[in-house]
């Protein structure tokens, strides 16, 4: 099947120099992994028909946990070099003939929506294409013994970034006669192209599209991120369902088997339930009924996680991110503790976060009131979330 505009997203490296005990695209930076904001760019983007991603096979559980709920293709496994690592994402897109395809790197995760659709357009146009900045430092060339040759001229440079977009068959036939002719020393696309005679352009690159190489690129960013969302709101939310008959129960997203059901147009999942308004809360943006009313019979028996995962892409959609997601379940029974980090681990996994931004509590009414009597459950949440200033 064609597709118009594919991305390959490289993630096979190890990010030795970053430090850390995993690879530094799966590490944790605005309360994400590094790779999941690329993932997402690409497969929200409405110009983009396909992600492929490209990881190595050592890290196949990071990156399910990390794409979890986006609409990519199974990943692939690179090679022992990038440039192996691309060829194997581009062949893996043959048989959905793209025009054009953007190559992207796992570890620069601020590109913006707008830097790919001028990716595509400049690729629409010239056929290989990077995105590029001009160097502002006077740049010097040196010997192996550190002394200045020449003072270039900074006119004539540019640091390059990804994406760099080209036309898919061009890039897939320098690829393939790189490997025929034994070359695999080139470190971006764009070198490769020009050695196999295609005409390289540039457009306009980002300043904010960094590359995350070393450990203090990770501080800095880290700070950086939290500068650009100074607005910290919180919200909170609550639900309650009855008991009824059944077998299991299902809170924060986790089948639990009990021997009563609750009661609900959906799933009746209190948790998840309580967890949606939190953050249509602290967006103030109306609540979980406003958008999933109980009369609308497309939400019957609909699972509740389809319902968090639309809350927490409203936020995202406004530039924002969940800083922290704290659940407090309240019941006589089933017991909760058992099945706590599960539950931590599902929510996380529905909300696009890392398992330390989510807690989860349980407690009794001391057998007072509804919860108390066992007639049902209660859920509280409070969702902490940040926020780009807004105009006035």
């Amino acid at each position: 099947m064609a597709c118009s505009v594919a991305a390959v997203v490289v993630a096979a490296g190890r990010g030795l120099r970053a430090g850390g005990d995993i690879p530094k695209q799966y590490r944790v930076i605005g309360g994400e992994p590094v790779i999941r904001p690329s993932l997402r760019l690409y497969a929200e983007h409405a110009e983009i028909a396909a992600v492929q991603p490209v990881i190595h096979p050592d890290d196949k559980g990071l990156f399910a946990e990390a794409a979890a709920g986006l609409q990519v293709l199974p990943p692939v496994v690179g090679g022992a070099t990038r440039q192996a690592s691309v060829y194997a994402g581009l062949e893996a897109l043959v048989d959905r003939q793209p025009g054009i395809v953007l190559v992207h790197d796992a570890a620069r995760p601020f590109a913006s929506p707008a830097l790919v659709s001028r990716a595509i357009a400049a690729t629409a146009a010239t056929g290989a294409t990077v995105p590029a900045l001009p160097v502002t430092d006077t740049t010097k060339r040196v010997d192996g013994s550190g002394i200045v040759i020449e003072t270039l001229d900074r006119a004539l440079l540019r640091v390059v970034q990804t994406p760099q977009a080209f036309s898919f068959a061009a890039l897939l036939g320098a690829h393939r006669l790189a490997v025929a002719k034994g070359c695999d020393a080139f470190t971006d696309d764009a070198a490769l192209a020009e050695w196999a005679g295609l005409r390289v352009t540039t457009f306009e690159g980002e300043p904010t599209n960094v590359k995350l190489t070393v450990a203090e690129d990770f501080a800095r960013a880290a700070v950086e991120r939290a500068a650009a969302l100074p607005d910290v709101r919180a919200g909170t939310g609550f639900d309650v369902h009855a008991f009824g008959d059944g077998d299991h129960v299902t809170l924060g997203g986790i089948c639990i088997p009990h021997d009563r059901g609750l009661i609900g147009h959906s799933d009746a999942d209190v948790a998840l339930h309580a967890l949606t308004d939190a953050i249509l809360g602290a967006l103030a943006d109306g609540d979980i009924g406003a958008y999933f009313p109980p009369t609308d019979p497309q939400w019957r028996g609909a699972p509740s996680d389809r319902f968090l995962a639309f809350a927490a892409e409203r936020l995202r959609a406004r530039g924002g991110q969940i800083a922290h997601l704290d659940l407090t379940i309240i019941c006589e029974a089933p017991r909760i503790g058992t099945h706590r980090d599960a539950m931590r681990a599902r929510i996380a996994q529905i909300a696009g976060i890392a398992i330390d931004r989510v807690a989860v509590k349980a407690t009794t009414s001391e057998k007072l009131g509804f919860t108390g009597r066992r007639e049902g459950i209660a859920a509280m949440a409070t969702a902490t979330i940040r926020l780009p200033w807004a105009l006035p």
